[in-house]
This record gives C-alpha cells, structure tokens and sequence, in this order.
C-alpha cells in the first residue's frame, strides 16, 4: 500500500462500520424475532417433526457446503501439483517453493471458505439445538435454519468465484440466522 493509498482510507469511519456491522445485524435479528415472528416464552419439548425437518435440511445444506469446498480444494491441489503431506512431496519428486504463485493463492482462497465455514457452522450448531428444543414456531426455524444454511452455499460460491459483493451479502445473511437465533433465545429467557 502506497502513503497516498493510506492517506485516502478513512480509518475511523472504517471501524465505526467494522464495529456497528454485527452489532445492526442483532439488532435487525431481535425485531424480527419481536414484531414478525412474536417469541414466546419457553416451552421445552422433544422438536416437532418440522423443527427436525427445518433441522435435518440445514445440516443436509451444510454437508453439501462441506463436500464442494473440499472438492474445490482438492481440484486446487491436483490442478497446481500441492501436496498436503511432507511425505506426498517427497514422493512426487515436486518441490513446494516451484508452486505457482497463482495456485497457492487458489489454495488460500479454498482454505480461508472453508475456515469461515467452519467457525460459523460451530456457533450455528451451539444455537441450532437448543432452539429447536425450545418450540419456536416452526416458520421462524425454517427461516433461521434453512437460511443458515442457503447462506453459506451463497457464501461458499462467491468466496470460490470471487464475486466479493455477493459474499458480503451471504455473509450477512448467514450472520443473521445466527444472531436471530441467538436474539430469540436470549428474548426467552427474559418472559
């Protein structure tokens, strides 16, 4: 980055937004949960058939999530000739310093969506469980759950593809089912 670069980026304003972003998504998550969708207090019981449904979908979308960042990654690998193991190095005959610079990159790309994935779909699974078992209607589990996981398959084509504004916009929408849920129990809790 150039000084004149530096001197154009407006680094307050940049945490400001940085800082208010998750903070605007709780906030859009809880008035939805509020006003459309009316949380009501607990009711703890085995999932419906549909809260299982809304659930089984979800995790359906994030298998398939998984199995096209992991064969997107493995194509990075045969494509460039990289190897995961020192082993599979030494066997090639290859030598990890000759990688294309173009596919280390793609590497990085594969790796870092499937470490976004990753930390998200774990906050998605600490959250997913005990909101099914807390017997929200079934149209806000299928909006939480199934749009969780719609978003990371958004999320996971943009990042592999480049197309930065729609992963922003997957990204979001992921983060929202999250902090919906988070809101919904959280409201819970308070009736």
């Amino acid at each position: 980055m150039t000084s004149s670069t530096e001197e154009k980026i407006n680094l307050p304003k940049i945490y400001t937004i940085l800082l208010a972003y998750p903070i605007v998504l709780l906030l859009i998550g809880f008035l939805l949960n509020h006003f459309l969708f009316k949380i009501t207090p607990y009711v703890i019981a085995l999932p419906s058939e549909e809260h299982i449904s809304a659930f089984v979908i979800a995790t359906v979308l994030l298998t398939i999530n998984h199995t096209w960042i992991m064969t997107a990654t493995e194509i990075v690998r045969a494509k460039f000739k990289i190897h995961s193991t020192p082993e599979e190095w030494e066997r090639s005959g290859c030598i990890e310093d000759q990688v294309l610079v173009e596919g280390v990159k793609e590497l990085k790309r594969c790796h870092d969506t499937h470490l976004n994935t990753t930390e998200n779909s774990v906050y998605f699974g600490l959250l997913a469980i005990p909101f099914i078992f807390v017997s929200p209607p079934t149209l806000v589990t299928f909006i939480w759950l199934v749009g969780y996981g719609v978003a990371r398959l958004g999320y996971t084509y943009s990042f592999l593809y480049g197309k930065d504004g729609a992963r922003g916009l997957f990204m979001s929408l992921g983060l929202l089912a999250i902090y919906g849920m988070a809101s919904y129990l959280a409201v819970c809790l308070l009736k």
